[in-house]
């Protein structure tokens, strides 16, 4: 069974040594001609058939594909700069946007630099979730939250480690790691309701 094919015609850096960058952004900026076109053999993102396929060998056997260059694609798909992780990160993009359900691994973070729930919500996720923005469940608010908390804590780290609905894969932010996610996701289910006093029925007194 062929491997997988040239992972990028262009070779554009466009940041590709900068942290936090998801599986999106490398896909665009060096893996988007050859693989939307399905150049030299290049499997075509949303070919389901040609990705799970490929799919079948795992992350570490494409990413040794693509580090070491495959048939019609050289090493690092042709951008020296790009690292395992930034290669890991476009495969499983790529895989995920054919009909797979990998998850975009985050950036490693020295021992003792994650950040707290409390910081992770308010640098990252108040803008949503305080506000209730496209249908995300506000912080605080119980009822909102009741149909994720009947799943359990571990689906919904994976669901916000994966995505759902408008949100992407980590928020949008790929630095991320699955703890600080974690302890955010328990910092909002475990908030008291913010949003102030439900406004209720005035009182009949006459």
């Amino acid at each position: 069974m062929a491997a997988l094919a040239a992972m990028a015609c262009a070779a554009a850096p466009v940041g590709a040594q900068e942290p936090g960058f998801r599986g999106v952004d490398i896909f665009d900026s060096a893996c988007y001609a050859c693989h939307t076109e399905g150049i030299d053999g290049a499997p075509r993102i949303g070919d389901r058939a040609a990705w799970s396929a490929r799919a079948e060998k795992g992350l570490d056997a494409l990413t040794e594909n693509a580090l070491k260059g495959v048939r019609g694609m050289p090493p690092h798909g042709g951008n020296s700069s790009l690292t395992r992780l930034q290669l890991e990160r476009a495969i499983v993009y790529m895989v995920n946007a054919s009909g797979g359900d990998w998850v975009e691994p985050p950036d490693p973070r020295p021992a003792g630099s994650e950040r707290s729930g409390a910081q992770v919500y308010q640098q990252h996720c108040a803008l949503c979730h305080a506000t209730g923005f496209d249908n995300a469940p506000r912080i605080g608010d119980r009822a909102a939250w009741l149909p994720y908390t009947k799943l359990g804590l571990d689906p919904m780290v994976r669901t916000a480690i994966r995505g759902h609905g408008a949100m992407p894969p980590r928020g949008g932010k790929a630095n991320l790691t699955d703890a600080e996610l974690r302890d955010a996701v328990i910092y909002m289910i475990s908030a008291e309701d913010r949003r102030g006093p439900k406004a209720g029925k005035a009182e009949d007194k006459r």
